[in-house]
Parts: C-alpha cells; structure tokens; sequence
C-alpha cells in the first residue's frame, strides 16, 4: 500500500505537469503576469505584496469565497475538506501505522470522518446543484468526459465506507477493496484529462488577479466604468445616465428552475 500512494503521487504530479504542457497554462500564467506587470499604475511594495496572499489564502483558498451560490460554496468546502482529511489520514495510516492494531482510535475516526464529508459535499453537487442536464435536451444519465473528476471522487469516497463497512464479511470485503483502488487510481491516474489539476492553479490566478487590482493593470482589462463623469458624457450613455448604479438583481432575482 505504501508502494501504491507513492506511485499515485506519482501519477498525480505527471499527469500536472503533461496538462501544463498540453495547455500551456504556466507558459499563459507569466505571460499574462508579465504584461499586467507593465501595465501597472503603481508599484505594489513587499508587504503589500504579503497582506494580498494572506487574503487570496484566506477568501479563495480556505473558505472558497468566490462562490456566489452558498450552497455551491458549502458543497465545495465539504468536497475540498472532505478529501484533504481523507487523504493526509489514508497517509498518516499506511506510511505510520502499518499494522492497523497499532493506530490510535482517533485516526480511523478521522479518516471516516473525511470519507463522509467528502460524499455528501460530493452527492450534493451531483443531484442538486449540477447543471440539469435536461434544460440541454440531455439524457439524465448521459456522462461527459468533464463528469470523471467528480464520479471518480464519489466512487472513491462511496466505495472507502463500503469497504470500512463490510471488513471481515469475506469477499463482498475484498469486493469493494478492490472496488476503492479501482477508484482511486482512476482518480488520480486521470489528471491529465480531469479538472483534478486546477487545484494547483486556482490560488496563483486568484493571487494574481488581487495584484493586477492593487498595482492599477486590472487584468489587462479596461477600467472604464458608468460612473465616471466622463462616460456619463458620452453619446451611448444617453439613457443610462441618470440611472441608479444599482440596478437590482436582474438575472439573479430568482433562481433557474423553468427548466
């Protein structure tokens, strides 16, 4: 078993680095980084530099600020903490604890624990916030490539508690043993092809999206807005120019469910 967690961290950091080849989005990254950098207002000094990771690591990292939908954020915190747990724990027994007699109970509790936050957050996303694929003129079953990443991790969490259940029952035991490496190493054999990979990337976009704010380069992107009193002037603000800036919840009023 130790053998195989290596040769899955093996797999995971391969399957990174052919997807940043494949993609190009490191060679994307410092390109797109290097021209904000030039068109920057202003210098964004050490500590500034420091206040803004600690932020991009408190909001976009650890409590998945950036989701608008708080059942979508809830979701992913469980899934994203849920896997963290189960992994590090799957870690700490197999590399510390050879002999299962020898963990401490505390261990398997929290290995357990991290295995059931992992499915709910997982099964939550699936049948009710992922997009219906009915309002597409989609199957309910039709499963898309995009759909591996989150069904290997269901099948891996879901397959673990069988397997923890079911120890000593014979062979519906090894059954789902077999079952949870089989769904595993799909998880982590198919980086290259799952979203899997963009765990990596999230907080350095999100680290340098916050800098292109604070040194003036807004992502390369203008900075225009309607309330400056210079576009208000302008012959295609005619009929917004008197108009709240706040313009209410459009879209956002109600949810989709006109499906």
């Amino acid at each position: 078993m130790q053998v195989y967690v290596v040769l899955m961290v093996v797999l995971v950091v391969a399957g990174t680095i052919l997807d940043m080849m494949h993609k190009k989005s490191a060679k994307y990254f410092f390109e797109n980084a290097k021209k904000a950098q030039q068109n920057a207002t202003r210098s964004v000094g050490g500590g500034e530099k420091v206040g803004i990771a600690v932020k991009t690591l408190a909001n976009e990292v650890l409590t998945s600020g950036e989701f608008a939908n708080p059942q979508r954020r809830m979701s992913h915190l469980l899934t994203m903490y849920g896997f963290i747990i189960f992994a590090v724990f799957t870690a700490i027994l197999i590399f510390a604890y050879p002999a299962a007699t020898d963990a401490p109970a505390i261990l398997p509790l929290l290995w357990h624990l991290g295995a059931l936050m992992l499915a709910v957050g997982g099964y939550w996303f699936w049948f009710v916030i992922r997009v219906d694929v009915s309002a597409e003129g989609n199957p309910w079953y039709r499963v898309e490539r995009a759909d591996l990443f989150i069904l290997s991790l269901l099948a891996t969490a879901t397959f673990a508690i069988l397997w923890s259940l079911t120890q000593g029952a014979g062979a519906i035991g090894w059954l789902f043993f077999v079952l949870f490496l089989a769904a595993t190493t799909t998880l982590f054999a198919t980086v290259y092809w799952s979203k899997f990979a963009h765990m990596f990337f999230k907080p350095a976009a999100a680290y340098q999206k916050r800098l292109t704010r604070a040194d003036g380069s807004a992502e390369n992107l203008p900075t225009l807005t309607r309330d400056d009193p210079e576009q208000q002037q302008r012959h295609s603000m005619e009929l917004l120019r008197d108009a709240p800036m706040d313009m209410g919840l459009g879209i956002k009023r109600e949810a989709p469910n006109h499906y």
